[in-house]
C-alpha cells in the first residue's frame, strides 16, 4: 500500500530511549541493541512509519560530529557535508523490519545555534545556516535513495525567537526541495508567534505538538492548509505517564474534526529519548490502539 493510501497513518518524532546491551555483540556496536530495540518496538507496537530511533547521540551531536568545520561543540572553519552518509546505515536497518521508515535531519538552525563560532568564517550563526542546509542536502538525497518513505526535518528553536525564520525557513526549503519523497517539518511549544511564517515555509507536513499545546489545534484550524498535512501530536513526550486510550482517541478525534483524517499523521509531541523505555514503549502501544479505534469510526 502506498504511503498516501494509509488512514490517519501512525508514526514517531524521532528519538527513542537508548537500551544498552551486554555481551560481545554489544562491545562491537555498543549502541547496536538500543537501534534494534528502538525498531522492534515501534515495530511490535504496530506504529506505521518508524524511525531508527536516533540512537547514536543526541539531536545536534549526532550530526555536527561528522561535519567537516566543526570540532566538538565549535564550528572552527567553513562547514562542508559530512565525508559519509551519517544516518543512513541505521536507517538501512530499519528498512529489512518494515516497509516505511522515515529519515530524520536536525534543522540547520536548530544546529546552527547548538554551536559556538570560533572562526572568524562566520560573522553570525545566521551566516552559517546556509553552509549547514547545503551539508544536509547531502545527507537527504542519501536517505531518499535508501528507500524512506519521508523525511523530517527538525526545527524546534522555531518557536523560541531566536533564530531568523526568514533564513531558517529558505534553509529548510534548500534540503526539501532537493527530495521527492514529502517532507515534514517538526516544530515544538507554543506557536502563537511564528505560526503563520512557519506555514509558508514550503514542506509537505507541518508536525506539531499538539496534546501539551492544545492551542496549537486553534492555530492551524484557523487558517487555510492548502494541501499540507498536520503531525497531530498526541502524546506527552515530557512525561512517563502513559495516557489512556481514550484521552489520545479523543485528540485523535478532535483532530479529524478540525482537519479531516485523510489530512493527518499521528504521532507523539516529540522524540522519547528522555523516557523510559517502558513508558515510551506503552505509549506507543496506546497511540496505535487509539488510532485503530478512530480508523474504524469512521
Amino acid at each position: 500500500m502506498p504511503l498516501t493510501d494509509l488512514l490517519l497513518p501512525t508514526t514517531v518524532v524521532g528519538s527513542y530511549p537508548v537500551v544498552r546491551g551486554k555481551g560481545l555483540r554489544a562491545l562491537l556496536d555498543p549502541l547496536r541493541p538500543a537501534l534494534e530495540t528502538a525498531i522492534n518496538d515501534q515495530v511490535n507496537a504496530g506504529v506505521d512509519i518508524i524511525s531508527d530511533g536516533q540512537v547514536r547521540g543526541e539531536m545536534i551531536q549526532i550530526f555536527t560530529t561528522h561535519l567537516p568545520g566543526v570540532r566538538g561543540q565549535q564550528v572552527i572553519g567553513k562547514v562542508l557535508p559530512a565525508a559519509g552518509s551519517i544516518t543512513v546505515h541505521d536507517t538501512r536497518f530499519a528498512l529489512t523490519k518494515t516497509r516505511y521508515v522515515k529519515g530524520i535531519l536536525t534543522g540547520p538552525s536548530t544546529l546552527a545555534h547548538g554551536l559556538q563560532l570560533a572562526t572568524p568564517h562566520y560573522r553570525s550563526r545566521e551566516e552559517l545556516v546556509p553552509d549547514i542546509a547545503t551539508a544536509l542536502v547531502v545527507e537527504a538525497i542519501a536517505l531518499e535513495e535508501a528507500g524512506v518513505a519521508m523525511i523530517q526535518i527538525d526545527e524546534p528553536i522555531f518557536s523560541t525567537g531566536a533564530p531568523d525564520l526568514d533564513i531558517g525557513g529558505r534553509a529548510v526549503e534548500l534540503i526539501a526541495d532537493q527530495v521527492s519523497v514529502p517532507v515534514a517539518l517538526h516544530t515544538c511549544g507554543d506557536l502563537s508567534q511564528v505560526i503563520d511564517r512557519i506555514l509558508s515555509i514550503r514542506v509537505d507536513i507541518h508536525d506539531c505538538e499538539f496534546a501539551t499545546c492544545p492551542a496549537n489545534l486553534d492555530l492551524f484550524s484557523a487558517r487555510d492548509l492548502g494541501k499540507k498535512k498536520i503531525g497531530l501530536g498526541c502524546l506527552d513526550s515530557s512525561s512517563d505517564s502513559v495516557e489512556s486510550v481514550d484521552v489520545i482517541a479523543r485528540l485523535i478525534r478532535n483532530g479529524v474534526d478540525r482537519f479531516g483524517a485523510n489530512r493527518l499523521l499521528i504521532d507523539p509531541d516529540c522524540g522519547m529519548r528522555m523516557r523510559i523505555r517502558e513508558a515510551a514503549s506503552a505509549k506507543l502501544v496506546h497511540m496505535v490502539e487509539a488510532t485503530g479505534i478512530v480508523r474504524s469510526e469512521l
